[in-house]
């Protein structure tokens, strides 16, 4: 019995793993600007910042890079969006620590 639920967490896993995937392609498809591209636009905004994480995402009904940077000295996390049609960036917001936390429990929901 255990088998058979490992099993089915399993096949689950690698299902909603190819539903992501093919949700990231599509996204991408819309994208104009790569995502190499979209960095080099994010870091010009945070000097000696250095990208935790980036995706791209729908924000607000608007198609976005979004990139997590992180900087020395510093426990603050730089978000950057980038528009995927102009390359523009859209906004740079700081967070703290216990602000990223509260955001990926929200996510999480």
């Amino acid at each position: 019995m255990k088998f058979i639920t490992v099993l089915s967490a399993s096949l689950l896993a690698v299902l909603l793993a190819g539903c992501v995937s093919d949700k990231q392609q599509k996204l991408e498809a819309e994208a104009k600007i790569s995502k190499d591209e979209a960095q080099r636009v994010a870091l010009a905004q945070t000097p000696n910042g250095s990208i935790k994480e980036g995706e791209l995402e729908r924000e607000k009904g608007r198609l976005v890079w979004s990139f997590d940077i992180t900087t020395p000295r510093s426990p603050d996390t730089t978000e950057v969006q980038v528009d995927v049609q102009t390359g523009q960036v859209v906004s740079v917001t700081k967070e703290t620590p216990e602000q990223e936390k509260q955001e990926k429990k929200a996510e999480a929901k």
